[in-house]
């Protein structure tokens, strides 16, 4: 397989299997009582200060800060929520591409790209203080975002394996 045409859908995919994620996380939001519309729940819309930020805009924020020695206007909070969401989806997607070029397992990669996703980010995003260790946790909260990097891993592997197949077929 081409690793350029692999990573090519591994772009598509992530942002596939990050769209898929998002809607079971939506569904469960209307479920525990949520208002908010699809489109301004997804854009991060009730994000208006880097307080009010998800994991992503606060790993957006320490890295301007790092970068720039400030923090940054509050007026990014959002877009930088959805920026690093996204990014964070889409090189994942990448990640398989990349492996899936490599590898002659498909169905072991599939499997294993949401826990990797998952557990990637109890390890690293409580060194940067966003995430508190994944021990602090209680089961159910583990349970339920592993569920939805599972479907995150499970949509981008089936969209990834999908647009090789169709474009070996072109």
């Amino acid at each position: 397989m081409n690793v350029i045409t692999s990573i090519g859908a591994g772009i598509v995919a992530g942002a596939l299997g990050t769209a898929a994620m998002d809607v079971l996380w939506y569904r469960r939001y209307r479920r525990q009582g949520g208002r908010e519309r699809f489109p301004s729940w997804e854009s991060a819309a009730g994000v208006t200060t880097w307080d009010t930020a998800s994991a992503p805009g606060q790993v957006a924020r320490k890295v301007a800060e790092l970068v720039t020695g400030d923090t940054p206007p509050d007026a990014w909070a959002r877009p930088a929520t959805n920026a690093v969401h996204w990014a964070t989806g889409i090189g994942w997607g990448i990640t398989h591409g990349v492996a899936r070029s490599a590898s002659s397992h498909p169905g072991a990669l599939a499997a294993a790209l949401g826990p990797a996703a998952w557990l990637t980010s109890y390890a690293i995003l409580p060194v940067l203080k966003v995430y508190r260790p994944i021990w602090k946790y209680d089961a159910r909260t583990l349970g339920e975002d592993f569920t939805a990097h599972l479907v995150f891993g499970l949509a981008a592997a089936a969209a990834h394996e999908i647009l090789i197949r169709a474009g070996r077929r072109s």
